[in-house]
């Protein structure tokens, strides 16, 4: 193995995006990673890597990983990769990556991704920001997003090209700026990691785009067979059998159709949630809410959208008496069409809505449903 030291900068080159898979299933969230890792590595100068771990065969998968963008598939199989566990995978991912020295390492924000980024970063000794939900390396295009998303006034986003770090003066423009939630999602912070590499997140799953599967692409990516070394004895725990328990939960990452209720359902809590329930049924959609839902215990937290919920991209969202603040806005206002009911007609949520209708949704939210049963009624 070649020498490792994590603050050479100089030595560490290319994006990697750590490709989650499951009995041999791609997860959803290493297409969407791919996809956004491939913007980055743009933006950086390099190539673009999958880092894929699994049992003997699992590199039958890598073309499929490489048609979202990537230049190339690293392929680590190993019987004992078969099954996650987090001594193996650690081991093989750390060995790797002190042996090739990636700039970026991206996990999805999975549960698998959460036990495995923090600890190959610590043996790594480097930095990791959790639960990201923008990356960013063009220092212009970071302070674009700001615009958006953040109440920043421009002499304060203008001034973002540099960070003190240490006392001194340092220039970002080669630094992943990695943006997460705080405090409860009340206010967002950027991440830099300016003296190690690799810098490495979890971004969560659903916030990036997928890009468009390219058939060229990955018929033109480079395989890479990787020489795993991996024993036994490497293992503290041993896996003896995987038991699965089936609960019922809200999909609205995968949804076309959501309908959210926020805080205007206060005065009948119970007749709200039915509304939005009915309205999101006849749309053959599902039923979310903003964050006050939620933390108020009238909906589960699988129901949450929002910057500490799902990010979502839905053909349709109906947003029910929510005010649109930035930390919901954030999570919904790529949707292809948005549709807002409020009593308030300076909401926020009026801002971003394809549709806005000033009004009760306890009156509005029935008539909606009324007006779908009929166009459906006569079709």
């Amino acid at each position: 193995m070649s020498e490792y030291n994590n603050k050479d900068l100089a030595a560490f080159k290319d994006v990697w995006v750590f490709c989650e898979q499951r009995q041999g299933n791609l997860m959803p969230t290493d297409f969407e990673l791919i996809s956004e890792a491939r913007r980055l590595a743009d933006e950086l100068g390099c190539k673009l890597y999958g880092l894929l771990l699994g049992g003997e065969g699992i590199g039958a998968k890598a073309k499929e990983l490489a048609g979202f963008g990537a230049d190339g598939i690293i392929v680590c199989e190993h019987p004992l990769l078969e099954t996650y566990t987090t001594d193996g995978y650690t081991k093989v991912i750390v060995d790797t990556v002190k042996e090739r020295k990636p700039e970026v390492v991206l996990f999805g924000a999975t549960n698998i991704g959460r036990d495995l980024g923090p600890r190959c970063a610590a043996r790594l000794h480097t930095g990791l920001c959790a639960d990201c939900t923008h990356l960013d390396v063009d220092v212009p295009g970071y302070q674009q997003f700001l615009r958006g998303a953040s109440t920043l006034d421009e002499a304060r986003i203008g001034g973002l090209d540099t960070a003190l770090v240490m006392g001194q003066k340092h220039d970002v423009s080669h630094d992943l700026k990695m943006t997460r939630p705080a405090f409860g999602g009340h206010l967002m912070a950027t991440i830099i990691c300016p003296r190690f590499r690799p810098a490495m997140a979890t971004v969560r799953p659903g916030v990036m785009k997928k890009a468009p599967f390219d058939e060229a692409k990955a018929n033109a990516a480079e395989i890479i067979k990787e020489n795993v070394v991996l024993a036994e004895s490497d293992f503290e725990t041993k896996v003896l059998s995987v038991e699965k328990a089936a609960k019922k939960l809200v999909d609205l990452v995968g949804a076309e159709y959501i309908v959210s209720v926020g805080r205007g359902i206060a005065k009948d809590v119970d007749l709200g949630i039915k509304l939005g329930q009915q309205l999101a049924d006849e749309l053959h959609g599902v039923l979310g809410g903003s964050r006050v839902v939620i933390d108020s215990g009238w909906l589960s937290a699988d129901h949450q959208v929002g910057q500490t919920g799902k990010t979502v991209h839905p053909k349709v969202y109906v947003a029910l008496g929510i005010s649109g603040a930035i930390q919901h806005k954030a999570g919904m206002q790529d949707s292809e069409m948005i549709i807002a009911v409020n009593t308030n007609p300076s909401a926020p949520m009026f801002e971003i809505a394809d549709y806005g209708i000033v009004g009760d949704l306890f009156k509005v939210t029935p008539m909606l449903i009324e007006a779908i049963r009929e166009i459906k009624a006569n079709k």
